[in-house]
């Protein structure tokens, strides 16, 4: 998950790793001449790595990316095999022009400033949906020639699923919301996640991005890479249920559609998938329910991630994402009579009257 942030230096000069890695741009990685002095921010990632923008050769107005991704904690190796992979497969992704495994740093193609969110919000603010629905329409087509790429990456298993899962009540129910479950509590959460995980782990599997969302994709200039959008994030991709990166681009947690805007543009997502060969099920109305269930996974998940970001890490800024994400998962407890258990929980942990409105 990444955000764009403003393009001021660190406050701590005396970062070792910033002059490793200004040390290691002055020797002209890959043979590429650059200016370590333009060094600048250019994004914030909920991760352990950092990307910063700088200049090429002077009196060339191009400019290039730099990961640092501290390899103790993070995959240099892996990042680089998945954008080869994705390149491939006719994603716009990020040219790796240089690395160094050994320190954690990538030297990679500038994809631009402007995130698909910024986009979309400007566009949406200005009232132009034609706007909003080409973007989409792109991201959709892009998704569907991501999930036809042949892939020897790690399966989204069950156990990967369920700690994910488990982050709901470390995170969100006990650290943000101070509670504790009781025993139904507790035994009615976990029904609703084995239903959740023998829906998931049922679907067919194909290759999936995990976070292809409006933070991680980029508007390109015109005429650039493969077409919009341009994509980022994907080092963590697995092989995974085919609903998944359609969540997570129609369910953001980070700009919220009308349902029934979600409803066509995942209509237009399964018919592309169908005509390009990928495995969905032939019925759009339980393709539909396993979208909404993968979704339900992904939000008790993000809500503890969110949390944690927070409590642990000090990044504030993600509190304020919760309540859509909430949304989210309400509105599923409250269509399926599986999910009681969990509206339940929510209701009590937020004060809301009991109801019932199950409708599937």
């Amino acid at each position: 998950m990444m955000s764009t942030c403003p393009e001021s230096l660190p406050a701590t000069e005396a970062d070792s790793r910033l002059a490793a890695l200004r040390a290691w741009l002055q020797s002209a990685p890959g043979g590429v001449v650059l200016r370590p002095d333009t060094l600048r921010p250019a994004s914030a990632d909920a991760s352990f790595r950092r990307y910063f923008r700088l200049d090429a050769r002077a009196g060339d107005d191009s400019t290039l990316i730099v990961m640092d991704a501290p390899p103790e904690k993070e995959d240099v190796g892996r990042f680089c095999s998945v954008a080869e992979l994705l390149r491939g497969g006719g994603l716009s992704v990020p040219r790796v022009l240089a690395r160094d495994d050994a320190q954690g740093f990538v030297l990679l193609s500038d994809l631009g400033t402007t995130t698909y969110l910024d986009a979309l919000l400007q566009a949406r603010g200005a009232g132009d949906s034609a706007r909003c629905d080409a973007l989409m329409r792109d991201a959709l087509g892009a998704l569907v020639r991501m999930q036809g790429v042949s892939a020897g990456l790690p399966g989204y298993d069950r156990e990967r699923l369920q700690a994910e899962m488990d982050l709901f009540e470390t995170w969100y129910v006990r650290r943000q919301m101070q509670a504790e479950l009781g025993d139904d509590e507790r035994q009615g959460l976990r029904r609703v996640m084995d239903a959740l995980l023998d829906n998931v782990l049922a679907q067919p599997v194909v290759l999936v991005h995990r976070d292809y969302h409006s933070r991680n994709l980029m508007v390109l200039p015109a005429r650039r890479e493969c077409g919009n959008p341009g994509v980022l994030d994907f080092q963590d991709a697995v092989l995974g249920p085919i609903t998944y990166d359609l969540v997570s681009l129609l369910r953001d947690a980070y700009i919220a559609w009308p349902e029934q805007q979600q409803i066509d543009w995942a209509i237009r997502y399964w018919e592309g998938a169908r005509k390009a060969g990928l495995p969905v099920n032939p019925d759009f109305g339980v393709f539909y329910r396993d979208f909404e269930w993968m979704g339900l996974q992904r939000q008790l998940k993000v809500l503890g991630i969110f949390s944690r970001l927070y409590h642990r890490d000090g990044k504030a800024q993600y509190l304020g994402d919760l309540p859509l994400v909430l949304q989210y998962a309400r509105a599923v407890a409250g269509r399926y009579a599986e999910f009681a258990p969990l509206l339940r929980l929510l209701d009590r942990l937020q004060g809301v009257a009991r109801r019932d409105a199950y409708t599937f």
